[in-house]
């Protein structure tokens, strides 16, 4: 027996999965015998492959496309993930998107579409999901955030704002859900080198100076992330509550 024996069976929806950081969510919570919702919105055949690997790995997939901005289509994600498994009990909101420019330079769109899908998504997803969870008597949900949550990155402003807005999230869901034996936390990663630098204005700066000042000698990978959220999702965390854990390799503690 091991911690991770009661993920076999249980099913996830985790948005974004399609790549990066969700694509590697996906695999370990299949590695353990999850069933797994990829959803996508443009690139179904990218959605596609991760499912195929996902069924490799040892679990069951569904793919969903679903513009998780919009309301009525991530409670659809969620429905359609419960329906076809006939339980829900997993929902992490990793899918993430915004417009990189100095904060007075914002523009009403690029406030909505950024906190819509980074942060909304995750109420009304957790809200569509709970009820299955509670049924349950079991739950765990997930918002992946990251260290512009409490730092200041050039040009990534409403994206930060987005994700601190994650994390107060989840302490909301974390006080009403845990009585439902729903436990709710997030995870903020360091510095990923994924596809989503590649819109940074400044990555290959940001990616060096990352390298060099972090203590682990090395930048954080999407599996690292992945490990740390399916931990999170056994019992040996369910005292966990509301926090946000970060896994950043000693790069948030250096003056």
């Amino acid at each position: 027996m091991t911690p991770y024996d009661v993920l076999q069976g249980k099913t996830a929806v985790i948005t974004g999965s399609g790549r990066g950081i969700g694509r590697a969510i996906a695999l370990e919570l299949a590695s353990h015998g999850a069933n797994v919702a990829i959803n996508y919105f443009r690139h179904k055949d990218r959605a596609e492959e991760v499912a195929a690997q996902v069924e490799q790995a040892g679990g069951k997939a569904v793919v969903v496309r679903a513009h998780v901005g919009d309301v009525e289509s991530v409670q659809r994600l969620v429905k359609t993930t419960a329906d076809t498994f006939g339980a829900l009990d997993i929902f992490i909101g990793n899918a993430a998107s915004g417009v990189l420019r100095p904060v007075i330079e914002q523009e009403l769109k690029g406030w909505d579409w950024t906190l819509n899908i980074n942060t909304r998504s995750i109420l009304f997803g957790a809200q569509a999901a709970a009820p299955y969870m509670i049924e349950r008597g079991w739950g765990r949900i997930i918002g992946i955030t990251s260290i512009g949550s409490t730092r200041v990155l050039p040009e990534y402003s409403i994206v930060g704002i987005s994700k601190a807005g994650i994390e107060a999230l989840i302490r909301y869901l974390a006080v009403e859900l845990a009585p439902h034996g729903i436990v709710c936390n997030a995870v903020s990663p360091g510095v990923v080198e994924t596809e989503a630098l590649d819109f940074f204005p400044r990555k290959d700066q940001l990616v060096a100076f990352a390298k060099e000042r972090t203590p682990a000698g090395r930048l954080v990978t999407p599996e690292d992330v992945a490990r740390v959220v399916a931990w999170l999702c056994t019992d040996d965390a369910r005292m966990i509550v509301g926090q946000t854990i970060v896994v950043d390799g000693g790069y948030g503690v250096m003056a």
